[in-house]
């Protein structure tokens, strides 16, 4: 279904059993200046809800020319997913969340009103940014940041594992991991060592240490005193 004043422009493949609605702008230029009228595309996946006034611009030669949603996202109104960002499955952009280029929104992470993200940013699977957050950093997966001025780690997104179904020892070691990674005094490698130590059989654990290692902007830190 695609509503009434819906733009879908050229370079958009879209799959099957999405629903666009009235205003949403898929596929336009991105707001780049260093774009010069490359084929570069958008590519959306299946069973996606794209709300009114949302929009989705195509990418660029400098980031890979593709702009690329998964499917089963919702991409509530107002939200805006600039040039060569890559969004997972099974997301959540609510309103007027803002994407910069070249950022990656892996699955199931939610993104609540108002967040901005820094350019570059990744955010980790079934991590929550609250609303009114600005992101300049990697936020780890699994976790819940907060904060208007400076995203900062508030903890683990213990109620949205829940829901989806993950066991209480994993969420259990995910919290631990978490306090001696980011709450504790030790030194960054210090504490993968003690994690892995602990927690190595744990694939959730390991995952989100593996995020840490390869994050080239950074991680969302917790707030210090």
């Amino acid at each position: 279904m695609v509503g009434p004043c819906a733009m879908i422009e050229r370079n958009t493949t879209i799959g099957e059993r999405n629903r666009i609605w009235q205003f949403a702008a898929i596929g336009a230029e991105p707001q780049d200046l260093k774009f010069k009228g490359e084929p570069s595309v958008v590519e959306i996946g299946d069973d996606n809800m794209i709300r009114e006034f949302a929009t989705i611009h195509r990418g660029t030669e400098g980031g890979g020319m593709k702009t690329k949603v998964g499917s089963h996202t919702l991409v509530m109104t107002y939200a805006h997913v600039a040039h060569d960002c890559i969004i997972g499955d099974h997301v959540i952009l609510a309103a007027c969340t803002g994407l910069a280029g070249h950022c990656v929104i892996d699955e199931y992470a939610i993104c609540e009103g108002q967040v901005g993200v820094h350019q570059f940013s990744r955010i980790g699977t079934h991590a929550i940014v609250a609303a009114g957050a600005k992101v300049a950093q990697d936020v780890p997966p699994y976790s819940m940041v907060a904060g208007t001025e400076r995203a900062r780690l508030a903890g683990v997104n213990e109620v949205g594992l829940q829901r989806r179904g993950f066991k209480p020892e994993t969420i259990a070691a995910l919290k631990s991991a978490i306090r001696t990674l980011f709450f504790s005094k030790m030194l960054r490698d210090d504490a993968v060592k003690q994690v892995l130590g602990e927690y190595g059989t744990v694939a959730e654990v390991v995952r989100l240490v593996d995020f840490i290692n390869n994050s080239k902007r950074g991680v969302v830190g917790r707030e210090r005193e």
